[in-house]
């Protein structure tokens, strides 16, 4: 995982990390489906809410996101055509082992206290919403970017 640092801090190797961590994967996927799957289809990008909201420290990983969201909706206009839909989810601040690994725990506490379901997104939450995107009733969305926050976004 690429290190959050500030921009005045920030090196071009810092930012080369986090666009190949975050940018190029999403890149290729895209580029390897619009080669091949030619009979309709879902694809779904896992973005972040740091698109949404600022924060200090998570400017090279919110720009990185952001740029996978654009990817998305290019590909959404492009494959459209050929039946496959392409959306991105923005998923908040969600109980992972890499999230409980970074965050501190006072940190998780403000959160949850901000967010209007009083808790921190569940790893079942954010699967709930891919599902129901690659599923029949979320065949008419497409080129969208699904904020999956609890509210806080």
């Amino acid at each position: 995982m690429a290190r959050p640092t500030s921009l005045a801090d920030a090196t071009d190797e810092d930012l080369e990390r986090h666009f190949a961590i975050n940018t190029r994967p999403v890149f290729r996927a895209l580029k390897e489906t619009a080669l091949h799957m030619r009979h309709g289809g879902q694809v779904v990008v896992i973005s972040s809410g740091a698109t949404v909201v600022a924060h200090p420290g998570a400017g090279l990983y919110a720009a990185s996101k952001a740029a996978a969201e654009q990817l998305a909706r290019a590909a959404a206009h492009e494959l459209g055509p050929g039946g496959i839909t392409v959306n991105s989810v923005l998923p908040g601040a969600t109980r992972t082992d890499a999230l409980q690994a970074q965050m501190p725990a006072d940190v998780a506490a403000s959160i949850r206290s901000q967010t209007p379901l009083g808790r921190l997104g569940e790893p079942a939450d954010i699967a709930s919403v891919v599902a129901f995107l690659v599923s029949d009733e979320g065949a008419w969305i497409n080129g969208q970017s699904i904020r999956a926050s609890g509210g806080l976004f």
